[in-house]
């Protein structure tokens, strides 16, 4: 039950680090204040729920697990690269949803792959799906 319960949490972990890295580098690129607030908001519900994260880590005597270095490479690329003045905001929209559906999709498969996590360990990843899933619903409107 531990094993999984630590292992859970060092993905969730991973996840949220790459999501904050993804937000902070895409919100340089973005013209909308509108947006920008947006996206401060979610990194900030983010940064709480990797606070949360850490805080369960250090009660089992874990360090966490770091985002794979090629992807936190490949996504500071990708949002230097594809982040232009021209439609910044629908761009910005764009790799972010992107960056959200991989992120629910990896979250509900780590939970499948974990399922003697405890309870409260496993609520906190739903947490973590839950707020990428309205992320996603709040940035249709810049796609």
């Amino acid at each position: 039950m531990e094993d999984d319960t630590i292992k859970l949490l060092r993905e969730c972990n991973a996840g949220i680090k790459m999501g904050v890295s993804t937000l902070d580098d895409v919100m340089e690129h973005v013209q909308s204040k509108n947006l920008r607030d947006l996206l401060a908001k979610s990194k900030e519900t983010h940064t709480k729920l990797g606070n949360a994260t850490h805080e369960y880590l250090t009660e089992y005597h874990d360090d966490g697990k770091e985002p794979a270095m090629m992807a936190k490479v490949m996504s500071k690329f990708k949002s230097n690269i594809t982040i232009n003045e021209e439609n910044a905001d629908h761009k910005a929209a764009d790799l972010v949803t992107d960056g959200c559906n991989m992120g629910v999709k990896s979250l509900y498969k780590y939970l499948n792959q974990y399922p003697a996590a405890e309870e409260k360990i496993k609520r906190l990843a739903k947490d973590v799906a839950q707020a990428e899933e309205t992320l996603v619903k709040d940035l249709r409107e810049y796609l």
